[in-house]
């Protein structure tokens, strides 16, 4: 409602209890104070101007002829862990790929070198290095191994099936659930996840400006980071999937940082 309207509401309720008071309708052209109040208030909604949002500012950057940065978030291959969807975090399981999981790196990597990129970064962990190293072999280039890739830290629930740990942990897992800022026990919350996505990105783009860029990374980087970059409420993640080798496109214009989404869990090289 207008602020207006909810200070008249106030002031009704505090002259006389409900009791005493009834309602009846005036129709809109036997009432020309109430009509005048409407056309106040909107004349009051038109002249506010809103200063305009960083993303109106995409359409002038993609006519520029600025090169923007553009980094590939590569998820990794599958795991054991993968196709039951259990928790699988930074945590000491650390599983290795399944012989799916190579083919689908073999795969990406294929897809990744047509890109031509300069630079490889990966997490540390087992599944993306042996992605990573799959690409470094289509595109020649080094692994750069960089632990801000690494994946969430699900604590306690590493490994284990969203049913065990609804069992288990039934009201932590309502309240991880409920919010993203909320930590699994011994874990790390999906807003700090969020934060060091952006945190990796925004180094990669500044210290490589207009240069193409692949990050062996995990779903949690990837979802945090998409959710943030077009701005959509932190629930969201819950709503994005991120499949295994699947590629994320961001493009990162160096002369304000601007983030945009080109490409998200494009994942065409899998179905051949």
């Amino acid at each position: 409602k207008h602020p207006d309207m909810k200070k008249l509401a106030f002031q009704a309720r505090d002259i006389h209890s409900r009791e005493l008071i009834t309602f009846t309708w005036i129709p809109r052209e036997e009432n020309s104070h109430a009509d005048r109040i409407l056309n106040d208030a909107l004349d009051g909604m038109a002249s506010v101007i809103k200063e305009p949002i960083q993303q109106n500012f995409l359409m002038e950057r993609l006519i520029s002829g600025e090169e923007p940065t553009t980094i590939y978030l590569v998820r990794h291959g599958e795991t054991i862990l993968t196709p039951a969807r259990k928790f699988s975090g930074s945590g000491p399981l650390n599983p290795e790929l399944t012989d799916i999981g190579i083919g689908q790196a073999k795969a990406v990597a294929k897809e990744i070198a047509k890109f031509k990129p300069d630079l490889l970064f990966a997490s540390p962990l087992r599944r993306t290095q042996e992605t990573a190293a799959q690409i470094a072999e289509s595109t020649g280039l080094k692994v750069l191994t960089e632990d801000i890739w690494i994946e969430q830290s699900f604590g306690k629930w590493d490994g284990m099936s969203v049913a065990e740990v609804s069992a288990q942990y039934p009201d932590e897992y309502k309240h991880w659930l409920a919010s993203t800022s909320y930590l699994p026990p011994e874990g790390e919350s999906y807003d700090e996840v969020s934060a060091r996505a952006l945190q990796a990105i925004d180094q990669v783009a500044t210290d490589n400006p207009g240069k193409k860029i692949v990050a062996v990374t995990h779903n949690g980087i990837i979802k945090t980071a998409v959710a943030a970059i077009i701005n959509a409420q932190p629930e969201s993640i819950f709503h994005i999937d991120i499949s295994p080798c699947s590629i994320t496109t961001i493009s990162v214009w160096p002369s304000d940082n601007l983030m945009a989404l080109r490409g998200c869990n494009e994942r065409g090289h899998l179905r051949g």
